[in-house]
């Protein structure tokens, strides 16, 4: 994420910040235990959404009455996550210095590492049961396929019989003609 610029120019530049700080911020322990309430995570992933486009607009020197029009905010809520009376406003302001001494990097938590295994595992697991199922499908082929090769044997068998007595009847037929 070293593209991601700490004092961004232009639009494109400020949403990158953005999306770093509200990510990294997710997936902080403090933003963790907040998400653990059914009751308030909306509302808590809302307000971490706006502190971190507040703080990206401000290191991309927008004023705040522009930022609190943009993002649909008053002044006062932007100016409260802005300076970190907010939790929210806290924690992006955190991330935000963690990045400028660190610089930007994002770490997923161990718990979503472990997500992140289950649906390869799961994943794998799906594919593993495709292959049986088709490696059935074409056991059954198979076994289709030879009982036809032994019909067909056993009908090459009656036919060569059948030749054997045609011949067989041929040369008798030959030799009562040729005894005439």
């Amino acid at each position: 994420m070293s593209e991601v610029p700490l004092s961004p120019v232009g639009r494109e530049e400020i949403h990158k910040l953005e999306a770093a700080l509200l990510i990294a911020s997710l997936f902080s322990k403090e933003a963790m235990e907040e998400l653990r309430n059914p009751e308030g995570r909306l509302t808590w992933v809302d307000s971490l959404a706006v502190a971190a486009a507040a703080l990206a607009r401000e290191r991309g020197k927008m004023p705040v009455s522009q930022i609190a029009e943009e993002l649909g905010r008053t002044e006062a809520t932007i100016r409260s996550h802005l300076s970190g009376r907010t939790k929210a406003g806290k924690l992006v302001r955190e991330t935000y210095e963690r990045f400028v001494r660190e610089g930007v990097r994002i770490e997923i938590p161990e718990i979503f590492r472990s997500v992140q295994q289950t649906l390869v595992d799961d994943q794998r697991a799906r594919e593993l049961e495709e292959l049986r199922r088709r490696a059935q499908e074409l056991e059954e082929k198979v076994s289709a396929l030879s009982s036809e090769v032994e019909r067909l044997r056993a009908v090459r068998t009656s036919v060569a019989g059948l030749l054997d007595e045609l011949e067989a009847q041929v040369r008798r037929i030959r030799e009562a003609l040729g005894g005439l």
